[in-house]
């Protein structure tokens, strides 16, 4: 096959390969979730070392998404969707063989940044190598597969750390270990297939790497993930302080210079000029209450389940499943009830989602010294339907209008939306449930009603989106 044919197609079996690609980051934010525990036990890590495995993955991948989608138009977008795979991987060997916890923290970090490598150009290259009916498969097909890989990080993760398979080698760190590793053969095998079924695409016209707008946006992501990340279990020093203070001076500066570039005739990082596409806008405002509440609610839960009810990590994983099922069908069910009613899908989703939530609230209130697997499932099970039928349909309307050309800037601004709202979700909403003074009972009600504020709002956002969806 030639891989740069002036109309590149994206095949079946290269759309399940980047598909792959787009998997393997978001599980991996969410599937040290119930993994943290045994990591603490074995390293010693303690609280503030525990935030940072988190963050650390949170934020490399967070700042370097946009720089990863431009370079992938600049270099090719299958040439670095490979090198991101082939990083990936050797970066969870790295993790799964960690000696101690700062290495594990280092390793984190330089696996997120080669997750922001590789994911952007998943999007670019739908965009880029697919066209109607099939670009709209495709992209319900990747908002299908970026919810549930959140879904099924936790519950893997969950069932990996029970089955400890490297036990004979390993001892009782297997299980954390097995969640890393566990990457090594699929990044393998995805790098087989990319090889093979990923065409070359590029932009015609390819801007250079941004320099002020990359630092800028870096320094203003870190300044507001790492004081929320880190303050409580550090106990908010005065850098944190110093940190968050700072982090309006800096988006500012980061928009102005965007703007300037603009202005002149330049391609920044980030063109103010892409956020009036409508669609785009206006799906990025959704997105972002979205994935603060999902994202916290994923790292809340597992906390609560493990460390409140005492639950082991397999038992924890799988009360996932409900959600992770729900979600599944009602994305599936998505692009033919788009067909018929539009945007207005996102819209009955938030309903549903919000009963969801509210069941889960009042099963909390009700029955948390009897609470287990079966208690969860209804609410579980309602809230991932709602969260299905939104999150595929909400990716499609932020990318749909977005010219092919700028197919990298415009998947990388959506993707840093999505992973910098879903680490500020883990960082406000689990600061929110791990403060003391407060039962574990009431911490989960409270920070389910925040979420379900959340919903409530990404609701009446979703009844400005444009009403048919291209």
């Amino acid at each position: 096959m030639r891989r740069d044919h002036p109309t590149p197609v994206l095949g079946a079996l290269g759309l399940f390969t980047v598909l792959l690609g787009a998997a393997l980051p978001l599980i991996d934010f969410f599937i040290v979730n119930v993994a943290l525990p045994t990591i603490d036990h074995d390293l010693a890590a303690g609280p503030a070392l525990l935030e940072l495995v988190v963050a650390g993955y949170g934020l490399a991948y967070a700042v370097l998404l946009v720089l990863g989608g431009r370079l992938g138009d600049m270099a090719g977008r299958r040439r670095l969707f490979l090198l991101g795979i082939a990083a990936f991987g050797l970066t969870s060997l790295a993790c799964g063989l960690a000696p101690d916890a700062w290495t594990l923290v280092g390793a984190r970090v330089a696996q997120g940044a080669s997750a922001a490598l590789m994911l952007p150009q998943v999007l670019a290259t739908i965009q880029a190598a697919t066209s109607g009916h099939r670009r709209a498969r495709a992209m319900s097909l990747y908002g299908a597969t970026a919810g549930l890989s959140m879904v099924a990080g936790q519950i893997l993760g969950g069932v990996l750390v029970a089955a400890a398979p490297l036990s004979s080698v390993f001892g009782e760190s297997a299980g954390w270990r097995s969640v890393f590793l566990v990457n090594v053969p699929v990044a393998a095998v995805g790098l087989f297939l990319a090889a093979r079924a990923v065409p070359e695409t590029r932009s015609e016209r390819p801007a250079p790497v941004d320099v002020p707008g990359t630092l800028l946006l870096g320094v203003s992501l870190v300044t507001l993930l790492a004081p929320l990340t880190e303050g409580r279990a550090a106990g908010w020093p005065l850098w944190t302080w110093v940190s968050l203070a700072l982090f309006p001076f800096a988006a500012v500066a980061f928009y102005l210079v965007e703007r300037r570039a603009d202005r002149r005739g330049l391609v920044p990082l980030v063109p103010p000029s892409l956020l009036r596409i409508d669609s785009l806008r206006r799906g990025l405002t959704l997105v972002v209450p979205f994935s603060i509440g999902f994202g916290g609610f994923m790292f809340v839960i597992a906390v609560a389940l493990q460390q409140g009810l005492r639950l082991g990590p397999a038992e924890s994983g799988l009360s996932m499943a409900p959600m992770a099922v729900a979600f599944f069908a009602a994305s599936l069910a998505g692009p033919r009830l788009v067909r018929r009613y539009g945007s207005r899908v996102v819209t009955a989703g938030g309903l549903i989602q919000a009963a969801g939530v509210v069941v889960l609230a009042l099963t909390v209130w009700r029955g948390w010294s009897d609470l287990g697997l079966l208690g969860l499932a209804p609410g579980m099970a309602v809230a991932g339907l709602g969260q299905g039928l939104q999150l595929p349909v909400l990716f499609r309307i932020v990318l749909s209008d977005v010219p092919p050309e700028r197919a990298g800037v415009g998947g990388g601004v959506m993707t840093t939306t999505q992973q910098a709202a879903l680490a500020l979700g883990v960082a406000t909403l689990g600061s929110l449930f791990l403060t003391p003074g407060s039962g574990m009972r009431d911490a989960l009600i409270v920070t389910l009603l925040v979420q379900l504020a959340a919903v409530v709002l990404t609701t009446l956002l979703s009844l400005r989106l444009p009403r048919t969806v291209a």
